[in-house]
């Protein structure tokens, strides 16, 4: 497990930021290295902060009380033993990345550089490798093991599966074969030097699984593979434009006739696939602009003409067999990107057309396929953010913002993976103004990190059941007037408690059972962390130093498992430098007690009924109960701790069921209804070399769903398939052999063969013209004339984000021009 923080100090503003992301999945070998690139400097930190509201004054919102508990000598100095203070003297580098290695290792490698250009280094210039193997309560400087060589700042620490490390090495071009690689199979315990036969345009890529296998692309469009862990390099193709890994060895990219840049405007990129690490090659299609991997899905755009539009298409098969996907409602002007995905749906946002800053979310079925509406009015902000978060800590949970008619943007959550949205309930304790006419809760997103009106976005953890922190505002809509708060859900989203006044950035440790929080001061110095045993209803504060330093970041291991916390910062020296500082806090030590049997009680989640009725607790037809941590238990759960949890179905129900293609949610009634226009319930496709003809009542499961028995709409989907052109046979002849005409002279067989010969020209003219008629229809109605170019699950330099999920945890970007989506 990886998990990858950037810190940039500012040497004479002493102007610092952090940025940080969790891995997603504690199944990913891999987790994020998220890093400040070049020119992206954040300026000065400024209290105003938004671009439609007077917030130079903010004010505070409906008054909550939070337990306080003080701290007793007796903690204060067992947490007094147990911390660690280290300063890194001497080191001048702005940017701090520190990446954990390995699951559970305690390993943490710390790299200090320096970003700027690459002739201010040639005189001497060079990077800082720190290491600890305590989870961060030492460090030791290992530069030496890398040569003190200046490394990339913005190739960062690359951490793959098991306890692997790649170093990269600013090294010119001019003059030089090839880059220069550092590679560790120990967790940085030693380095291997590795001189590359060509120049790394972007950082290497790992194979999910296995460390050995390495993909690279190279500054003249080549892509190289190695299968030994960077020792050898073979060249697998050239004009290559961007790669990524699919299921198992198969390995997808793109590629052009001639030149890639060209090829990449006229759309006439190849995209190809190997499924034996370069041995051999198989066209998956021609004339695409770009394509990206999400889940089980393979997608990619596609121009079938010059003069027409890029449509899309989406494998669920590896690339074996691929259809386009059927969005309706939809028109040219508009962008799309997709918000999240897995192996059973993807979740998809259609622009708006104009500068309206919204659009319509719509889920995908189990192909990729058909595309049904979920949310309208979903926010798009002007800076191309979305505020889409996936909510791990309980299953079929998302949480995102809309922008109503008023103009005000309103949080919305769903249970049941976008079948349906309502608005978030008011927390428990607090109370709105008597003139606010709708009093609910509203969570920042994106959009609100974007403009600096919050620090973090919304924080959940797979082993942290229910347990949801975020900042919010409580009101008629989302405020950028008001100073954010801090809130937690104890059960996914459904109830919520105010815990902390104003921002704060905060960490989910022992699988929930600790929570630790500081106070983000825009222009203060810090020295107090606070912490929470029950899930946020009491917190104890901790002085952890006699002197504040500024603020940069809180980190902790990946998956929630450990019970330590890194205070990051720095504080001004007399020389006037910056010294990094870094508080390690040991919690273990504080709380001894290990979990018992008592400790835990079954949890229904999704409980909305206090009674016992069949459907309590019934979300995507599986009623699930959870053994989870009490909380007035003050214990610890411990690294070997393992969600538990119970299934069982659920008799399906109108809400495990979504409004088909062709058919929409009537608003007053809780039924669909087909679209304007649509001709009937019947809706032939061409996929994959075969027919599909849909017969539908309206209706289709929602993905994911188990429930069994109960409602059945009607012929909810009758799929007929046989290979396209091809007619069902009609069957034996109902009549009886007696009433059979029989024609037995040769002129009435010549005569009765020119009339079947002129009557079936004459049918099959007819069938013809109607199919396409309907088809063109159906088409026209269903399959919007849009515009695609580069998806950005690859970004134009062709690096693969990290599509675990996550990535709707922090917002997804989208270019500007409505030709081109951003799709990860």
């Amino acid at each position: 497990m990886i998990w990858t923080t950037v810190l940039l100090g500012g040497l004479c503003l002493f102007h610092i930021a952090l940025l940080l992301r969790a891995e997603s999945s504690s199944s990913s070998p891999r987790g994020r290295t998220v890093t400040l690139h070049q020119g992206q400097r954040l300026p000065r930190p400024r209290r105003d902060t938004s671009s439609s509201t007077d917030t130079s004054n903010p004010s505070h919102g409906p008054a909550f009380t939070s337990c306080r508990l003080p701290l007793t000598l007796t903690e204060h100095k067992i947490l007094d033993d147990n911390k660690q203070e280290t300063g890194f003297n001497g080191d001048d580098g702005s940017y701090v990345i520190l990446t954990w290695v390995g699951d559970g290792t305690g390993v943490i490698l710390v790299l200090s550089t320096i970003s700027g250009p690459l002739d201010s280094f040639l005189t001497g210039g060079s990077s800082r490798l720190y290491r600890s193997t305590d989870y961060g309560k030492s460090f030791h400087d290992i530069s030496h093991h890398i040569n003190h060589t200046f490394i990339k700042e913005e190739f960062g620490v690359s951490v793959g599966p098991g306890s692997s490390v790649i170093l990269t090495a600013d090294t010119p071009v001019v003059n030089n074969p090839g880059g220069i690689i550092f590679t560790s199979m120990d967790a940085g315990a030693t380095f291997k030097f590795i001189q590359l036969p060509f120049h790394l345009a972007q950082p290497i890529t790992y194979h999910f699984f296995n460390p050995d296998y390495l993909v690279a692309l190279s500054i003249d469009g080549s892509l190289w593979l190695s299968l030994d862990f960077g020792a050898k390099w073979t060249k697998v193709h050239d004009g290559v434009h961007s790669f990524s890994w699919g299921a198992g060895i198969n390995l997808f990219f793109s590629c052009s006739r001639v030149d890639a840049v060209e090829a990449e405007e006229r759309g006439d990129l190849i995209l190809k696939r190997t499924k034996d690490l370069g041995k051999t090659f198989t066209v998956i299609h021609e004339d695409i602009f770009s394509f990206g991997y999400i889940g089980a899905f393979l997608f990619f755009s596609v121009m079938e003409d010059p003069r027409s539009p890029r449509v899309m298409y989406f494998s669920s098969d590896q690339g074996d067999t691929f259809s386009q996907a059927l969005l309706p409602s939809a028109s040219t002007e508009q962008f799309y990107s997709i918000l999240d995905g897995d192996e059973d749906m993807l979740f998809m946002h259609v622009d708006n057309p104009g500068d309206t800053f919204f659009g319509t979310m719509y889920t995908s079925d189990d192909r990729g396929i058909l595309f049904s509406k979920s949310l309208e009015r979903h926010l798009f902000d002007g800076h191309r953010k979305s505020d889409f978060t996936n909510i791990t800590s309980l299953r079929g949970v998302y949480l995102t913002n809309k922008l109503d008619i008023d103009g005000r943007i309103r949080s919305v959550i769903s249970f049941n993976r976008g079948g349906t949205w309502r608005q978030l309930k008011k927390p428990e304790n607090v109370n709105c103004a008597d003139k606010v006419k709708r009093c609910n809760l509203h969570i920042h997103g994106e959009h609100s990190r974007n403009n600096r009106i919050v620090p973090m976005l919304a924080l959940s953890e797979p082993t942290a059941i229910g347990l949801v922190i975020a900042h919010g505002t409580v009101g008629d809509s989302l405020s950028s007037s008001q100073h954010p708060d801090v809130f937690v859900s104890s059960d996914g989203g459904y109830n919520w408690r105010g815990t902390l006044r104003g921002p704060h950035h905060y960490s989910i440790l022992d699988s929930g059972g600790l929570i630790v929080a500081v106070e983000a001061h825009r222009e203060g110095q810090v020295k107090t962390i606070k912490f929470s045993t029950d899930e946020g209803q009491c917190w104890k504060s901790y002085n952890f130093t006699e002197q504040p330093f500024f603020f940069a970041g809180l980190a902790s291991e990946p998956g929630t498992k450990a019970m330590n916390v890194s205070v990051w910062g720095f504080r001004p020296e007399e020389d006037g430098q910056p010294m990094w500082v870094a508080v390690t806090i040991d919690f273990q030590s504080l709380i001894t007690r290990e979990c018992n049997k008592k400790d835990y009680e079954e949890w229904l989640a999704h409980s909305t009924d206090k009674g016992n009725s069949e459907r309590n607790g019934c979300v995507l037809g599986m009623k699930e109960t959870y053994r989870r941590l009490k909380k007035q238990s003050v214990c610890r759960n411990g690294r070997n701790f393992v969600v538990s949890k119970k299934q069982s179905p659920c008799p399906c129900t109108r809400e495990d069921y979504l409004c088909d293609y062709g058919y929409y949610h009537h608003v007053n009634t809780s039924e669909c209804v087909r679209q304007p226009n649509t001709p009937n319930k019947t809706f032939e496709m061409c996929l994959n070399g075969e027919e599909d003809e849909l017969l539908t009542a309206g209706y289709r499961k929602v993905p994911s769903d188990k429930c069994q028995g109960g409602f059945t709409p009607q012929d909810v989907v009758q799929t007929v398939i046989r290979p396209c052109g091809v007619k069902p046979n009609p069957g034996p002849s109902t009549k009886s052999p007696s009433s059979v005409e029989h024609f037995d002279t040769p002129r009435e067989r010549l005569v009765l063969i020119l009339v079947s010969a002129g009557a079936a020209v004459i049918v099959m003219v007819a069938i013809v013209s109607a199919v396409l008629a309907v088809k063109r229809r159906v088409y026209r109605i269903g399959m919007p004339a849009y515009r695609f170019s580069n998806l950005r699950i690859q970004d134009d330099n062709g690096i693969t984000a990290d599509l675990e999920s996550a990535a709707s945890s922090n917002g997804t970007a989208c270019q500007h021009d409505s030709d081109v989506d951003l799709l990860e």
